[in-house]
């Protein structure tokens, strides 16, 4: 189940100001002990719940479970190697930005500034 775990891709977001969602991808069998967090964030979607809906199908067939842990904003310019994070969301409550960050200095190790704020909506 590991293997699958890890085969889901940890980051995957757009560039431009958009929604984002934390979600928590685990082995059913045991929550507790495996599991890893993946950002997901589309420019396209107008909810948190849109983002939500179009994840977690790929990631149930490989017989793993999703839970959405929070959500909020992400400042996309990949020109000037920048991301902000910041807000919540209405219908999943605020992500811990600080999980988020780090995955996504994992993902864009070259970038010259990744932050959060817990401002803004």
């Amino acid at each position: 189940m590991e293997e699958k775990l890890q085969s889901v891709e940890s980051v995957a977001i757009d560039e431009g100001t958009y929604k984002y969602i934390l979600v928590k991808v685990y082995d059913p069998d045991n929550e507790e002990s495996i599991y890893k967090y993946i950002v997901r964030g589309l420019a396209s979607a107008e909810y948190h719940g849109d983002i939500y809906e179009v994840t977690t199908p790929d990631i149930e067939k490989l017989g793993l479970e999703c839970e959405c842990v929070g959500g909020g904003r992400i400042k996309h310019d990949p020109a000037e190697k920048t991301i902000h994070v910041f807000g919540y969301s209405q219908g999943y409550g605020r992500a811990d930005h600080l999980i988020t960050c780090r995955l996504l200095k994992e993902k864009y190790p070259d970038y010259t500034k990744i932050d959060f704020s817990n401002d803004g909506y």
